[in-house]
């Protein structure tokens, strides 16, 4: 059976809150799925890495460039793209679904990428738009990606 993957999306900058937020989600999905999916950069991706990565899991950060050091350090698996944006639908596609962190005009075009591709997506604080499902909290995020995984939505 193949492992199952969530891929988290957000800013490559974020406040405090975004960062304790998504560190927690990390760590709190790391319980649920053995592989994290992300940019693989700053910001919120770096917070998740490190949350999931405490958390006993394995990260994989699809980066935009083609040199492996522009990762975060919580990436175990790199994989330099040499891409940029055109990145963001292999870290969307890569995934069983799809949580959204606060971010910008990339993880908008990411949520748009799921929304084509039929791919669960699940906003924590983020974009609010038809098709994507609203949580606010972490642990209401966890409960719907275990729901999503096991074919109960």
């Amino acid at each position: 059976m193949r492992k199952k993957i969530i891929s988290v999306i957000g800013g490559h900058s974020c406040n405090k809150e975004v960062e304790q937020i998504s560190h927690k989600l990390g760590k709190k999905l790391a319980k649920v799925v053995e592989i994290l999916v992300s940019g693989g950069l700053s910001g919120t991706m770096k917070a998740v890495c490190c949350g999931f990565k405490s958390g006993g899991g394995t990260t994989v950060g699809i980066i935009p460039s083609y040199n492996k050091e522009d990762a975060n350090p919580y990436v175990d698996i790199v994989i330099p793209t040499g891409m940029g944006l055109a990145r963001n639908v292999l870290v969307v596609k890569s995934a069983d679904a799809v949580i959204a962190l606060p971010g910008e005009a990339g993880t908008l075009s990411e949520v748009a990428y799921c929304l084509q591709l039929g791919i669960p997506v699940i906003s924590l604080n983020s974009w609010d738009i038809k098709g994507v499902i609203k949580v606010n909290t972490v642990d209401e995020a966890v409960s719907k990606v275990r729901k999503i995984l096991s074919g109960r939505n």
